[in-house]
């Protein structure tokens, strides 16, 4: 039987505004409409996951409150687990009010409201049943002492521990301990390794041999790389598409990595899959309305190897 995907994260309600182009620091830019549609990247990983045909388990915190009541609904229409997530009756939903200008990108605040709210037992409570074939996703958008304790105790069961470190903007101690692939983009490769500028390459490869962990590079247009804890080195190009939105392209990476990997797929091909469904979530607006579907997929191609391969862990 195949794994699972387990997300630990947040869950949001996005306010999206799409605008000419992003204004400067005190300067107000005339838009479109506010749009309100369910979001947070736990949320929207979760989705993807589970559009990639995974079963999916979302933990996280929303407010009691018709925010909470979105994001939930939201999962539960794609077949999520969200037994996991805790209401809270005097806290609101976490939001993210989200700049789109025309050619895809973006700029987002984030309001945390529930997502900031948990006690030290929430994380190992909710990882209940989690074993061996199991991947648990983890995220930035909970306090960092959530994602290490969520971490320790997957891994402890034999669960493969995908962090996607976003948001990461300086080092935090320990965040690597207990994580079997890192996923970061070129920024977040360089706040990972402590540094201000570098090759993104470079800086995974010298990430992956010292922490002993595969580091996947999200590099946009470009596709992505993977660099090994055993050295081995893949770039993987992406389909030349028109970019109309970038918002959900990382989260759309993230969750259809994570599905490959809970079929027990290597990390090569799972890298693959999830560079060509992230290619697809940005021709379209939105994070979740955005994500594609696995039968929206072309092929990926793989070897017979492949199939049969297995999750190294460190």
């Amino acid at each position: 039987m195949m794994g699972g995907v387990i997300v630990l994260g947040s869950l949001n309600i996005d306010l999206v505004t799409e605008v000419p182009r992003l204004p400067r620091p005190g300067e107000t830019v005339a838009g479109g409409d506010l749009r309100r549609h369910p979001g947070g990247k736990g949320a929207n990983q979760a989705v993807a996951a589970a559009r990639a045909g995974a079963r999916v388990r979302m933990v996280g915190a929303c407010g009691a409150d018709d925010g909470g009541e979105l994001v939930l609904g939201a999962l539960v229409e794609e077949g999520v687990d969200v037994a996991g997530v805790r209401r809270l009756p005097d806290v609101p939903t976490g939001t993210a009010t989200i700049l789109v200008e025309q050619g895809g990108e973006n700029m987002i605040a984030i309001g945390p409201g529930a997502n900031a709210h948990w006690d030290d037992g929430d994380a190992p409570a909710a990882l209940h049943g989690v074993t061996d074939g199991d991947v648990l996703l983890l995220q930035l958008e909970v306090p960092a002492a959530v994602t290490l304790a969520a971490a320790r105790v997957a891994r402890r069961r034999g669960a493969t521990v995908v962090l996607n470190a976003a948001p990461l903007h300086t080092a935090v101690p320990g965040l690597l301990d207990d994580v079997d692939v890192l996923v970061v983009n070129e920024h977040e490769v360089r706040a990972a390794s402590g540094v201000e500028d570098g090759d993104p390459t470079v800086l995974a490869r010298d990430l992956a041999a010292g922490a002993s962990l595969d580091v996947v590079v999200t590099l946009g247009a470009r596709g992505a790389v993977l660099c090994g804890a055993d050295g081995r080195e893949e770039h993987v190009t992406a389909p030349a598409v028109e970019a109309r939105d970038t918002v959900g392209a990382g989260d759309t990476f993230a969750g259809y990595l994570a599905a490959a990997l809970a079929e027990g797929r290597d990390h090569s091909y799972a890298v693959r899959r999830a560079v060509t469904a992230a290619s697809l979530a940005v021709t379209r607006l939105g994070a979740q309305t955005a994500i594609p579907r696995v039968e929206d997929l072309p092929p990926i191609t793989h070897t017979p190897e492949e199939d049969h391969a297995t999750v190294t862990r460190k």
